[in-house]
């Protein structure tokens, strides 16, 4: 007689092997969670998308009554700007995982809490986007008028994402004193990183020079240290780039659609 166990599990072990042939992950040893590439990417692009966005918006004064009627009046253009920022805040996270890993290696105190710090600072910032969005729809069917009335009354109301608010600023500057008291980041690199908590937060906050240098900052200090990231580890095969780019691409199209559809 066959033993059902092992007929069973043999195709499931087969398939499983060659799904990690075809599709393989690289070990997290060296970065941790959620490993280099993934990491490496996020510190690129992250801090380049924010920067970008802020770019798009700096003609228009930064304050929310400003911001909602520079809507009216170019929608595409202050839509693409915030998108951009809040796909960029977004993609801080594993980019900040793995700081946070790096230095936790050195030093478990400085990666625990500034990781911690700024990764709740960063749930803070996507709140803002989703009443960001929200405002920019009551513009779309009531007018800015009645759009910055509401916002107007509503802002400063209390809500649990607020008291977050605090975190990402202080969490910057803990994590650069990390990078930079455990050898991640050098002075300068560590300096620039520190300049992120200048960033201001809030609802529907527009661009100022402030931000900008924060911005800036922020660019100096992730994207050299994401293409070292990218590069300092094997490359993967031809073949399985063309396997991941195409499989990544229809998840990202699935996934648009299906949050579209509610």
């Amino acid at each position: 007689m066959t033993n059902p166990e092992t007929s069973m599990a043999v195709p499931a072990t087969t398939i499983g092997v060659r799904l990690r042939g075809a599709f393989p992950v690289e070990r997290w040893e060296a970065t941790g969670f959620p490993g280099r590439w993934l990491g490496g990417c996020a510190m690129v692009l992250g801090p380049l998308l924010m920067l970008t966005g802020a770019l798009l918006r700096a003609r228009f004064h930064f304050f929310f009554p400003d911001q909602l009627a520079a809507y009216e009046r170019h929608p595409a253009l202050m839509a693409t700007a915030y998108g951009l920022f809040a796909a960029g805040s977004l993609l801080l996270w594993p980019a900040v995982a793995v700081v946070a890993a790096r230095i936790g290696a050195r030093s478990a105190g400085w990666g625990l809490w500034g990781g911690v710090l700024v990764m709740f600072g960063l749930f803070a910032r996507a709140f803002h986007a989703g009443v960001d969005h929200l405002a920019f729809q009551l513009v779309r069917s009531e007018g800015a008028g009645p759009a910055t009335e509401a916002v107007a009354a509503g802002y400063g109301a209390f809500h649990v994402s607020a008291t977050l608010n605090p975190a990402v600023l202080a969490g910057w500057i803990v994590l650069a004193l990390g990078a930079w008291r455990t050898g991640v980041l050098g002075l300068v690199r560590a300096t620039a990183l520190g300049l992120t908590a200048a960033l201001p937060i809030g609802v529907l906050k527009g661009t100022t020079p402030q931000s900008l240098v924060a911005l800036a900052g922020l660019c100096a200090a992730l994207v050299p240290l994401g293409l070292v990231l990218l590069r300092e580890g094997p490359r993967p095969s031809r073949a399985a780039v063309l396997r991941w780019v195409p499989l990544t691409l229809v998840t990202l199209v699935l996934m648009v659609l299906l949050g579209q559809a509610g």
